[in-house]
């Protein structure tokens, strides 16, 4: 009877300690905490940019042309287009007096496009010397083999630059108007002498007589 009674009350105890448990079990679990990953940035495409040292030069000078954002260590063909300058309305011609006339359209015959290369290092860029042959309005149009990227620029090359005329000073017209003036003079004396020779050659002649 004590037997039972110990076993009854183990239980008993036993079920007192496990309804907690299985309540806190069946009590919803917070959702774990998910921290935040850093994105990293958006992508922006490298573009390609073609320079020139000088906008403008004349026939027989050497201009740089530099290039970034191409490919690394990759081969860049240049093409080299040629057109004018200026030109007048289309449709039209300038007469002497201001007017203008219609006239019919021509096609321009440019220069054959001139081609070269340059290599890029490792960064994507690079340089090279240019003199152009021929003047006009010099299109470079640069596209990398490999990468595909192509960038442009323009060159106006001039006729050949004219030396500026030496200056006038009084010392540059002195030298002439001396050397002039003693002309003048020998040729007064050379004169007087030939008339003075020929008056005693007649007087000569007269006394003889």
């Amino acid at each position: 009877m004590r037997l039972s009674r110990i076993i009854m009350a183990l239980t008993v105890g036993l079920a007192v300690v496990a309804v907690p448990t299985a309540a806190g079990a069946a009590q919803p679990q917070p959702a774990p905490t998910v921290t935040d990953t850093p994105q990293p940035p958006p992508y922006t495409p490298v573009l390609p940019v073609l320079t020139v040292n000088r906008p403008t030069i004349n026939l027989g000078e050497t201009v740089i042309l530099r290039g970034r954002g191409f490919g690394p260590n990759e081969t860049v063909d240049i093409v080299v287009s040629v057109g004018p300058l200026a030109a007048p309305a289309a449709g039209t011609a300038r007469r002497s007096d201001g007017s203008t006339v219609a006239m019919a359209p021509v096609a321009f015959q440019a220069a054959a496009p001139l081609r070269f290369t340059a290599r890029t290092n490792g960064a994507g860029e690079f340089s090279r010397s240019y003199k152009p042959s021929v003047t006009g309005l010099l299109t470079f149009t640069a596209t990398g083999r490999e990468s595909g990227r192509s960038a442009e620029t323009e060159l106006r090359v001039l006729d050949r630059a004219q030396p500026p005329p030496l200056p006038v000073t009084g010392d540059s017209l002195g030298t002439p108007m001396k050397l002039g003036g003693g002309l003048v003079g020998a040729g007064a004396v050379l004169l007087l002498l030939t008339l003075a020779w020929r008056r005693r050659q007649r007087l000569g002649m007269g006394s003889a007589h």
